[in-house]
């Protein structure tokens, strides 16, 4: 299927944006690395009537470390989250889930504040910044405006959005020493979208879980925060039994769909799966042996 006509217009400061999109309102769409957007074109998904090139607004670009807060530009490609010292530093979970997104080309194209405005409810990217507890920083012509992560993604390809706004930024606090992540997934091949998959991020207190965020992805209409299994962490030791108590829980956290991997119940199976997995990774050699 052929793309829709459209026209086509490069913005360089987000003043041009503002001002394009007052032009030609709900027509204008906005294009960074295009790796979603492209897909929607071609299978007339999309139909915009104008496009509106934001890839040289140097106002979206750049990571920057700031009273505690790693402030990542919504431009920023998946490939360069990869790279980055300060993500490797003070978010790691970042870099860890970039070899599990797609495929090279599109890792080079494709950017952060793409992935979470599409809300592509098998993406890893939706899923990591709700476990890291981050904020999606959203600008408009009338000033800024800060969402939680959890709170950003609304339903199925949905978000809090507004008519009028772009994500520039997304703000994550910096790990600790006590700080534990990890993501894991299952595909049917690599690069493929994951059939299940967790972001994981725990607090560990001597010896204890402090504080524990799962969030997962591919068994839901986006991101889902696992409070009933967080919960059944929380406070205590990170052992066997722990663990178990998490998967159990997970009945009450989960309600996937069907889809083309499988029932609901194989989602299920996989996220319990994927919980023990990504757990295990924080639990003392000494104990693992035993």
């Amino acid at each position: 299927m052929k793309w829709p006509a459209f026209g086509y217009a490069r913005a360089t400061t987000l003043g041009d944006v503002w001002r394009l999109q007052a032009e030609h309102g709900e027509g204008a769409k906005l294009l960074a690395g295009g790796q979603t957007l492209l897909a929607t074109l071609a299978y007339r998904l999309s139909e915009p009537g104008i496009l509106v090139d934001i890839t040289r607004i140097e106002a979206l670009r750049g990571i920057a470390l700031s009273d505690g807060v790693l402030r990542i530009g919504a431009l920023t490609r998946h490939a360069e989250l990869g790279q980055d010292a300060l993500v490797a530093r003070h978010a790691p979970l970042l870099a860890e889930a970039v070899p599990l997104i797609a495929h090279p080309a599109i890792r080079n194209r494709g950017t952060i504040g793409g992935s979470l405005a599409y809300a592509d409810p098998a993406a890893e990217l939706p899923a990591c910044v709700v476990a890291l507890g981050a904020t999606v920083v959203l600008a408009s012509a009338g000033g800024e405006r800060r969402v939680p992560a959890e709170a950003f993604f609304t339903g199925l390809l949905a978000t809090a959005l507004r008519p009028g706004e772009l994500i520039a930024a997304v703000e994550v606090p910096v790990a600790t020493p006590a700080t534990r992540c990890a993501i894991v997934e299952v595909a049917r091949r690599t690069g493929d979208y994951a059939m299940a998959g967790l972001a994981a991020c725990l607090v560990l207190d001597g010896g204890r879980v402090g504080a524990a965020r799962l969030a997962f992805f591919g068994v839901g209409d986006g991101p889902v925060l696992a409070r009933l299994a967080m919960a059944a962490l929380e406070g205590r030791a990170l052992d066997a039994g722990a663990i178990a108590a998490a998967q159990a829980a997970l009945a009450g956290d989960l309600d996937p769909p069907g889809d083309l991997h499988g029932p609901p119940e194989m989602k299920r199976h996989l996220a319990r799966v994927l919980t023990a997995r990504a757990l295990a990774r924080f639990r003392p050699a000494s104990e693992m042996a035993a």
